[in-house]
């Protein structure tokens, strides 16, 4: 019998309401059956009227990668995907697989599974009160937002390379630098495409308003992405972000992220943490914010 894993005891009614996976029996490395045929009627309409959603709005926003992978992957508003059945697509173009997990896992084991091509997604919907923002991720922000992108090739090896360069930054203790890369690159990140900028990001491409506020709003910043003024730079995680980085191509960033980080990380110790909104004289701006929305927000 396959081994599991007991949870906290202390599971709140809100969180059971929120996430009927909460208390799943977990194997070693976290995952969970899906049990694709609990999922309830109104749960699939729920992610139809999600994706319908975000179906209209992303047409001329999303990047190229995410659009060709949504024919490829099959994804559309027919009910919450089986991620059996969505892995059986996605292994063929580039060796990923998705596993269901009850919610946010341990970082060990997410880097362990991203090293290994597999990517932990988040099995439940999240509740209709919560139709428009949700702040910890659900089955549609991790495959909606996420799973396309990992349909690309480069940016599929990225994600590896990150899986394994997380295990590193474990190991040293700077986890919180090489956390700002994924922050700021695979949830929030922006692409230039033929002169325009695009969106990668699966915090981005998730969520409605942020779709249109990171790239038609006057407030953000809009910086070429540096890794190492990446890797200073804090985030929000609660609201719309005052900085975006922008990359020139997948291939870029792979090479960026695929070094031996020592001699950055050994770097970065000397250095002083940026605030989300700071811009220093190296940066390359495309666009500087008038952080309108968060002054605005503030008074």
């Amino acid at each position: 019998m396959e081994q599991t894993i007991d949870i906290n005891d202390s599971v709140t009614s809100s969180e059971m309401e929120k996430n009927r996976y909460f208390n799943a029996q977990r194997a070693p490395d976290y995952t969970i059956d899906q049990d694709w045929k609990s999922y309830s009627p109104e749960e699939h309409d729920r992610w139809d009227r999600l994706f319908l959603r975000m179906q209209e709005i992303l047409p001329g926003r999303a990047c190229s990668a995410f659009v060709k992978a949504m024919n490829e992957l099959q994804l559309s508003a027919s009910g919450i995907p089986d991620m059996e059945k969505l892995s059986d697509l996605l292994e063929p173009i580039t060796g990923w697989r998705v596993v269901p997990v009850a919610g946010l896992v341990p970082d060990d084991v997410f880097f362990d599974h991203l090293a290994n091509r597999r990517f932990p997604a988040g099995a439940f919907i999240r509740p209709e009160k919560e139709f428009d923002y949700l702040q910890e991720p659900d089955i549609f922000h991790d495959i909606f937002g996420h799973v396309p992108m990992l349909a690309d090739p480069t940016f599929a090896d990225f994600i590896q390379a990150y899986g394994k360069g997380g295990q590193a930054a474990l190991e040293r203790g700077q986890l919180h630098n090489l956390a700002r890369i994924y922050w700021y690159t695979v949830e929030f990140g922006l692409i230039e495409e033929d002169g325009d900028l695009r969106i990668f990001g699966a915090g981005i491409l998730s969520s409605p308003q942020e779709s249109k506020f990171c790239l038609e709003d006057h407030s953000p910043n809009r910086i070429r992405f540096d890794r190492e003024r990446v890797m200073r730079t804090n985030y929000i995680i609660d609201d719309f972000q005052k900085t975006y980085f922008v990359i020139s191509d997948f291939e870029t960033l792979l090479k960026d992220c695929y070094e031996d980080f020592t001699g950055v990380y050994e770097k970065l110790v000397g250095l002083t943490d940026l605030s989300p909104s700071d811009l220093i004289p190296e940066d390359h701006l495309i666009h500087r914010g008038t952080q309108k929305y968060f002054l605005d927000k503030q008074a």
